[in-house]
């Protein structure tokens, strides 16, 4: 393009519309992004911080409606919280200590959101022994009813303690602690909202505070359960948003150690945060919430706006350094650049969007807010930026020392040097030839890739946080745990009783007690069993299902008057349960392959055995869909990058250049994730998809110039060259920028979190490697023989970049 060294020497009315209407109304443009910022700024700070258990969940899997339609029968079998009280000087039967998990049982029956009507201690009433003497049955409330713990209620106690078989699930099985477990409600009855997840969190970390320490009580309480996990996240997050800070710091130096230009770095931060500022206002105005998903968003909208204003930050500098007035050049720039940013923002935009065909919902919350995020970019950062460039321009010491770099090798400086020889047969070959190898070798490493947890207790944050310890000491002091699995029985109204179904209930508990992985099971088979032998005054040879019709009427209407949560009202649905030592994706394997195995042996018309309920089962099928998610959703982000490719460059051959750099920096993460432990689960599911989405823009910016040149009849190394220097040194400092923003999680209080940072880091870098390496080794077998013209005049760098 033309150097133009004054406003008036220019034509107003030259370029397309959408700039016309833009530059040609600077001020009013200006004016309503202002607006918008102080609007959509004031939404930002109300945004609320929470998120849903049914939110984690795929909402339409059949296992998942299973436990939907079954979940008023199954109290607390679903969101529950486990609350272990341990005696470090004593025993349980200590009164004292007695006297403090009553008061701590009456503190959590009170919380708001508390299913109240399940909740089970040896406090509760609903908790209840049974024994058979000479004259019958007899039995009742675990703790006994008296006026205070003298030496002979807590005499009771322990009898009654044996007698009720809670020994490893109520009580530890050293006798040294007891646990309350708390079913909660989605819905906070007494306000008629969504649970408060954080709050509710609070206020356990509160109890806990007041009750623990010498100070206090002198116990110590270990809690665990989804409410308790969600609350350490959104406390994580806090620290997470830091890292923002950093992020922003690590662009800030980038920038401006490339350009050396003070205005332009902090108008290229500036126009990114207004990104930011914009889209968290959205998300308020739309009825979202921040979950410790998609308060990662903000960061990548932050990191992809930085990487392409940069792009336009460099192109107005060479123009003015030529001589061209700072507003012609910011029209020039928006001209040879914007359908190139456009393109990639719309990949982008696709890599989250194909998020949105995995069905649960906290990852399509991700997705919406990352589409809108990639949206506000086209205003603030192809379309503002360059309009507040127009004024602010940059400064002529920085546009000189760019021009300078350009004529020493082409921008790159020694480095060129070496991406040179790229171009050259012998090179391209090679680079093609390692990278064949590369692909090779991480796709058979990848094979190793595991589906779903990997680590026992919660994955989502580190071994040595506080849950994940309390996990592993509820899990080595009692035969129940956290990680509940849980089989829906259903039968007819009142056929709860039948012999057939009971025979078919035992059978299944007996064949999950052979699954690697599973401590215990228990059952209302189990109850009926231990109710029929007392009536036959304990003996032991009628501790079984018998066939007496009778005998197991009264067993039922005994054991369900006194175990309300081991069958329902009508007698129809019967929980199952399988207590595994964790949830990691073999176990869970293990366990939904026998059920549906025993299922598809048993089920008829007169019983039916459904997956799944329980945290272990909940998490099981969430696992089922993530395996079918995974591959549907990369052909998906493939197929739509392609497409996108064929319509911005035209060609095949150019879109194959593109899009193989993606495929092999997609084969190395999985084979990553393979040897660093790291499972596809619903925090890393969308890794792959975000590093093909992003990763693309290196392609577009870089080949588009590139084959813009050889169309103009450039041999490829010189269409290469003045391809790196227009676009391809941002190219390298999109990835180091990009790389800088998201490495920071690594840090992150928040396993998953960190993992994504790891994961993230590792595809931008490797996406800005292959395109510097492999679009010219690639472009030397694919494109040279097409695209070479007979003895074409090469133009200037500065026309080619139109």
């Amino acid at each position: 393009m033309p150097v133009v060294h004054a406003i008036d020497n220019f034509d107003q009315r030259s370029g397309s519309l959408l700039e016309r209407l833009v530059f040609n109304h600077r001020r009013v443009f200006i004016a309503l992004c202002i607006i918008l910022t102080v609007w959509l700024g004031f939404l930002a700070t109300q945004s609320v911080v929470n998120t849903s258990f049914d939110r984690m969940i795929p909402q339409s899997h059949p296992y998942i409606k299973n436990y939907f339609d079954n979940r008023d029968k199954l109290g607390g079998l679903g969101n529950v919280v486990r609350v272990v009280i341990e005696n470090p000087h004593g025993d349980v039967f200590d009164p004292a200590f007695l006297e403090t998990t009553r008061k701590i049982n009456d503190q959590l029956f009170l919380l708001p959101g508390v299913d109240r009507a399940w909740m089970k201690s040896i406090w509760m009433s609903a908790v209840r022994w049974t024994e058979v003497t000479e004259e019958g049955f007899r039995g009742g409330p675990v703790m006994p009813e008296s006026s205070g713990l003298t030496p002979e209620s807590i005499e009771k106690l322990k009898h009654n303690v044996r007698a009720a078989g809670i020994v490893g699930s109520l009580v530890g099985t050293d006798y040294k602690s007891i646990m309350i477990v708390v079913p909660l409600l989605e819905i906070n009855p007494e306000t008629g909202q969504r649970l408060d997840y954080g709050q509710f969190a609070g206020q356990l970390e509160q109890l806990r505070k007041v009750h623990e320490g010498a100070d206090a009580s002198g116990v110590r309480i270990q809690i665990i359960g989804f409410a308790k996990l969600v609350g350490d996240l959104i406390d994580g997050m806090i620290q997470v948003m830091a890292y923002f800070g950093i992020a922003a710091a690590v662009a800030a130096l980038a920038i401006y150690y490339y350009s050396r230009c003070v205005r332009s770095t902090l108008l290229v931060l500036g126009c990114s945060l207004v990104a930011v500022v914009w889209l968290l206002g959205c998300i308020r105005l739309l009825g979202f919430e921040l979950d410790p998903y998609s308060v990662l968003v903000p960061f990548l909208v932050f990191a992809i706006g930085v990487s392409h204003a940069a792009q336009k930050m460099n192109g107005i500098m060479q123009d003015v350094g030529r001589g061209t007035h700072k507003y012609i050049a910011a029209r020039y720039t928006f001209r040879r650049l914007f359908l190139a940013g456009l393109t990639a923002l719309v990949a982008d935009a696709v890599g989250f969007a194909v998020l949105m065909i995995i069905d649960i919902p906290v990852i399509k919350d991700l997705a919406v807010a990352a589409s809108i995020g990639v949206a506000i970019l086209i205003f603030t950062n192809l379309l503002l930026l360059p309009v507040m460039l127009s004024y602010v321009g940059v400064s002529h010491e920085a546009a000189r020392r760019s021009l300078a770099e350009e004529g020493n090798a082409r921008g790159m400086g020694r480095a060129w040097g070496v991406l040179d020889r790229f171009t050259t047969p012998v090179w391209a070959w090679a680079t093609i030839a390692v990278s064949a190898l590369l692909a090779v070798g991480g796709y058979m490493v990848s094979l190793n890739m595991k589906i779903g947890d990997l680590d026992p207790g919660a994955p989502e944050l580190r071994l040595e946080s506080r849950y994940n310890q309390d996990t592993l000491y509820v899990n080595g002091h009692y035969t129940v745990s956290n990680d509940q699995f849980v089989v829906i029985v259903k039968t007819a109204n009142d056929r709860c009783a039948d012999f057939k179904v009971l025979k078919q209930v035992e059978d299944l508990t007996f064949a999950l007690r052979q699954v690697p992985g599973v401590k215990n099971t228990s059952a209302f088979s189990d109850n009926i069993k231990g109710a029929v032998s007392g009536f036959q005054e304990g003996n032991p040879k009628w501790h079984t299902v018998t066939r007496n019709k009778g005998m197991l009427g009264t067993g039922a209407q005994w054991v369900s008057s006194d175990n309300p949560d081991v069958v329902d009202k009508a007698c129809s649905i019967i929980p199952v349960f399988a207590y595994l030592a964790d949830h990691k994706a073999d176990t869970l394997e293990r366990v939904v392959e026998r059920v549906e195995r025993f299922a598809v042996e048993q089920n008829d018309e007169d019983v039916q055995f459904l997956l799944a309920a329980g945290p272990a089962g909940i998490e099981a099928v969430t696992n089922i869909v993530v395996a079918k998610s995974s591959r549907t959703m990369l052909y998906w982000v493939y197929g739509a990058v392609i497409l996108l490719c064929l319509i911005t460059f035209r060609s095949w051959r150019a879109t194959i250049v593109a899009v193989v750099p993606l495929i092999i920096t997609s084969i190395l993460c999985e084979a990553l994730m393979a040897v660093l432990g790291i499972g596809v689960k619903v925090a890393t599911l969308p890794v792959i998809a975000l590093g093909v989405g992003i990763g693309v823009d290196y392609a577009l910016y870089l080949l588009s110039v590139q084959l813009d040149n050889q169309r103009a009849g450039m041999p490829l190394r010189e269409a290469y060259k003045n391809a790196v220097a227009f676009t391809g040194k941002v190219v390298a400092l999109v990835g180091i920028t990009l790389a800088g923003g998201v490495i920071t999680w690594a840090w992150s209080p928040i396993k998953f979190q960190a993992d994504m940072g790891i994961l993230l880091t590792f595809m931008f870098l490797w996406n800005m490697v292959g395109a510097l390496l492999l679009i010219p080794a690639l472009s030397h077998v694919l494109l040279v023989p097409r695209l070479r013209k007979p003895a074409v005049e090469a133009a200037p760098p500065n026309r080619l970049a139109a």
